[in-house]
C-alpha cells in the first residue's frame, strides 16, 4: 500500500510499504478513504518530537471503511464506515473508566520510556513517534487499528468524510479546550493561534456561551477565519497582545485564555529570539511564547487551557504569575473517545460545520506538497485532507 513516511527531519515521501494485518484478537484494519495533516505533525517533521525512526508512518485523522476484524471484535463489522480517534484506548483501565482516555495505561508499549520524560506514560497513539507506541499512522491507504470496540465510531449515512473527519482529533481537541475555561455568561475568551484547533476552539467558546472570544495570531486569512465565525482579533506583529488585551477588557483581563499553538510559538522581541536559541541548541524543547503570554494575559483567579503539544521542558516558566494571581491550568491530550458522540450529534444538528475549516483537498500521493503549504502557510492553507 502507499502510505505518507517521515524520513528524516524535514523530510516526509510517499512510499510503497507492506499492508497491515491483524496482531491481536481486538484489532481491526481499515480502509482509509479520508486523512487529514495536522499541526501536532509538523512537530515530528520538524524533529521536536524524539523517537522517530526513518520510514514511520505518519497521521492521526484519518476514517474509512473497516475490511477486516479480529475475533473478539464486536462493535464494528466489516463494511461499517468508521472515524478512528486519534489515541489508542484499552477501555477497562482506571483511566478508561474515568474516561481519561488518553492517558490509557495499557496501549502504549513503550510506556516505560516516556515515563523516563514525563513520569507516566500516556496512551499510544497513531503515527506519533515510538515514544507512544510506534503505531503506524493514518496517511496511507490501510491502518490496523486495535481495540477496535474502544476507538472507532461508525459514521451515520447521509454524513460525509469531511463532516466526520474531524471527530477523530482536532474538533474534539478545540472542545475540549474550552471545556477546560468553565465558561460562565459574560466570560471573555482569549484564544492564542488560529490554526484548526484554534478555530474550533472559538467556535466551541461560542457555542458554550461566551459572550466575547479574542483570537491571536499574525496571518491576515488565519484572523479573516477566526472573524468570521464572530470573534475579534489581535495581529500580535501589529500590537502588543498584553496591552491590546488590557484595553479591550477594562484592564482586567480575560477570563479564561486558551494555548491553541503549543511548543513552535512564535512572537516578536527578545524572549521570542531567546527561545528560538534555545530550541535550536536543543537547551529547551518547546518555545512557550504563547503559554508566557496567556498567564499573563488572564484576570486574577482565571483558567488558562492548554491545547497545543509540549514534548518536554521549557524556560522561563512564570510559575510567580500562577501562583500569586491563583490561576488555574488544565491541560491533556484531547480524550477523544469522550467527546465524538456528543459533538457528532451537534453536527447533525447543524450547530457546527468542521468543513468550514478546509482549505485545500489533495490525493495521497501529493502528501509531501501538502505538508509543504501548511508548514510554511502557503496559498492561505488552513487545513489539508487527503484522500487516498
Amino acid at each position: 500500500m502507499k502510505a505518507t513516511c517521515w524520513m528524516g527531519r524535514n523530510t516526509v515521501e510517499v512510499h510503497e510499504v507492506p499492508d497491515p494485518k491483524i496482531l491481536n484478537d481486538t484489532d481491526a484494519i481499515v480502509k482509509i478513504s479520508s486523512t487529514a495533516i495536522c499541526g501536532s505533525d509538523l512537530h515530528l517533521v520538524d524533529g521536536y518530537i524524539p523517537g522517530m525512526v526513518s520510514g514511520d508512518i505518519l497521521g492521526h485523522e484519518f476514517m474509512g471503511e473497516v475490511v477486516e476484524v479480529g475475533p473478539q471484535v464486536n462493535k464494528v463489522k466489516v463494511g461499517d464506515r468508521v472515524v478512528v480517534p486519534f489515541d489508542i484506548s484499552c477501555g477497562v483501565c482506571a483511566a478508561c473508566r474515568n474516561q481519561l482516555y488518553s492517558v490509557c495505561e495499557n496501549s502504549n508499549p513503550n510506556g516505560m520510556i516516556e515515563a523516563h520524560v514525563f513520569g507516566h506514560p500516556s496512551a499510544g497513539a497513531f503515527g506519533y513517534s515510538h515514544l507512544t507506541g510506534g503505531y503506524a499512522g493514518g496517511q496511507a491507504e490501510y491502518a490496523r487499528v486495535p481495540f477496535a470496540d474502544v476507538g472507532p465510531m461508525k459514521v451515520p449515512d447521509g454524513l460525509t468524510d469531511e463532516q466526520a473527519l474531524f471527530l477523530s482529533d482536532i474538533l474534539p481537541t478545540g472542545w475540549m479546550a474550552a471545556e477546560h475555561c468553565d465558561i460562565q455568561p459574560g466570560d471573555v475568551i482569549a484564544v492564542w493561534g488560529c490554526g484548526p484547533v484554534g478555530q474550533f476552539a472559538i467556535a466551541s467558546a461560542l457555542l458554550m456561551g461566551a459572550e466575547r472570544v479574542i483570537a491571536i495570531d499574525r496571518f491576515p486569512y488565519r484572523l479573516e477565519m477566526a472573524r468570521g465565525q464572530g470573534a475579534e482579533t489581535i495581529n500580535y506583529e501589529e500590537s502588543s497582545v498584553l496591552d491590546t488585551l488590557r484595553e479591550m477588557t477594562g484592564g482586567r483581563g480575560p477570563d479564561a485564555c486558551i494555548d491553541a499553538v503549543g511548543m513552535e510559538a512564535h512572537g516578536t522581541g527578545p524572549m521570542y529570539a531567546v527561545d528560538r536559541v534555545l530550541q535550536a541548541t536543543r537547551l529547551e524543547t518547546g518555545r512557550p511564547i504563547a503559554l508566557r503570554e496567556a498567564i499573563l494575559a488572564c484576570r486574577g483567579g482565571g483558567t488558562v487551557s492548554v491545547a497545543g503539544v509540549y514534548a518536554g521542558f521549557m524556560d522561563m516558566f512564570p510559575m510567580g504569575a500562577v501562583m500569586n494571581r491563583a490561576l488555574t491550568i488544565k491541560s491533556g491530550q484531547t480524550h477523544v473517545q469522550r467527546y465524538m458522540r456528543p459533538l457528532l450529534e451537534r453536527i447533525q444538528n447543524g450547530d457546527i460545520d468542521p468543513t468550514f475549516i478546509i482549505t485545500h483537498r489533495l490525493p495521497l500521493d501529493e502528501a509531501p506538497y501538502g505538508y509543504h503549504i501548511f508548514k510554511h502557510k502557503l496559498d492561505n492553507c488552513e487545513k489539508v485532507v487527503l484522500h487516498a
